[in-house]
């Protein structure tokens, strides 16, 4: 073979390997393909968001039906506002509900949506009423620690 055969060669290869590392920080970083479905954006407003990004998945029983768009502060109501976009394919009634949680114990934050029972679908613009905020785990820990310092304290005064 030439050295110029050899060249090419190695040159395709090289620029098949950027192209696979590329494809993969893309896929990795949720932004690999666009979605050509047509899809509608909901609201949904929490008192506490956690480390929810946007991009995040929203999930229904497991299954990505859409992602975060957008999250804003409303300064009237000092609350996150958590604009949700889902794909046309998935109808979920107006009553449904949305919460925040975590996959593993310190892994990424999801959107959950739980659907309720009413017959009026949620369409373009809408507002979800039933939210759950992010669970904090320093929250958690201090009120396991405050009581068991409770507990602590009323065995010392029962003896």
């Amino acid at each position: 073979m030439e050295r110029t055969t050899i060249d090419l060669w190695v040159g395709i290869f090289v620029a098949a390997g950027i192209a696979a590392l590329l494809f993969l920080a893309m896929k990795v970083g949720n932004f690999g393909g666009f979605q050509a479905a047509s899809t509608y954006s909901v609201q949904a407003s929490f008192d506490n968001i956690g480390g929810l990004k946007a991009r995040a998945p929203v999930k229904s029983a497991g299954v990505v039906v859409g992602r975060v768009s957008e999250i804003r502060f409303d300064n009237e109501r000092f609350q996150a506002v958590a604009v949700l976009t889902l794909d046309q394919s998935f109808a979920f009634p107006k009553d449904t509900s949305a919460s925040i949680m975590t996959s593993g114990l310190l892994g990424e934050q999801y959107i959950a949506l739980d659907a309720g029972a009413e017959e009026t679908m949620l369409a373009e613009g809408d507002a979800l009423k039933i939210t759950q905020g992010a669970v904090v785990l320093e929250n958690l820990i201090g009120q396991f620690l405050y009581s068991k310092s409770e507990e602590e304290a009323a065995a010392l005064d029962g003896q």
